[in-house]
């Protein structure tokens, strides 16, 4: 007896095309099933909230790509309920605008405090605190971000001022790196790192403002990196 071809098998492999009627892009693969986790669409708040139970935890950008997997949700699905998310807590559904926001920053998403309140919350993180950039780390930062990867001595001539310490403290703190090193003089070359982004609230060096035309250029000061800037850091 042949098998009627109206009838589908169940356990039959997805044909060509089948992973679009999953909600996939073409070519994309599903995640890898998580075989001790629920449906998150069973789940109170269904979808929406299992992502922002998510999210609420998250400690730096996640990747939409790693959303899809631990959710268990094609990855095109996971992108249209954060930009949904978003919406929302911008108010653009009816609802009252939050205090907090969901945006791209680096390459993921994560939830912040909302510009708006910037005034509040930066009173709230600093009340108290010691351990924050000074004036001199932020100028160094600043130049570093409009001119990288430069070396030391460079910053130090555009500065006027010896950086090195600076230089230290900025890459502690994790917001520079080393960038190998200047064919010209052997010296370290500096550059900002996804952390500087991320805090910048940035998803490139291409959203800068357009300060850098105001600084000198870096290749005035190619000869520093051997000599001796005697003047004292702030």
């Amino acid at each position: 007896m042949t098998d009627d071809p109206t009838t589908a098998r169940a356990d039959a492999p997805d044909r060509p095309g089948d992973e679009r009627a999953h909600g996939l892009a073409e070519g994309e693969l599903p995640p890898e099933p998580q075989t001790d986790a629920p449906d998150v669409h069973d789940l109170p708040g269904g979808a929406l909230a299992a992502l922002e139970a998510v999210l609420m935890v998250a400690d730096e950008p996640i990747p939409a790509v790693r959303l899809a997997t631990v959710l268990g949700l094609p990855t095109g699905e996971v992108v249209d309920l954060l930009r949904t998310l978003a919406e929302e807590y911008r108010g653009e559904h009816g609802g009252r605008p939050r205090g907090f926001e969901l945006r791209q920053a680096g390459e993921g998403w994560r939830i912040y405090s909302a510009p708006a309140f910037h005034q509040v919350v930066g009173q709230f993180v600093l009340d108290g605190q010691t351990a924050r950039l000074t004036q001199a780390a932020l100028e160094t930062l600043a130049v570093i971000a409009y001119r990288q990867p430069v070396t030391r001595g460079q910053v130090s001539g555009v500065r006027g001022v010896n950086v090195d310490g600076v230089v230290r403290t900025l890459t502690a703190r994790g917001l520079v790196a080393e960038a190998g090193t200047d064919p010209a003089s052997g010296a370290l070359l500096y550059r900002t790192t996804g952390y500087f982004l991320e805090r910048m609230g940035l998803t490139s060096l291409d959203e800068l403002p357009p300060l850098a035309p105001y600084l000198p250029e870096i290749d005035a000061f190619d000869g520093l990196d051997g000599a001796a800037v005697t003047t004292g850091d702030v």
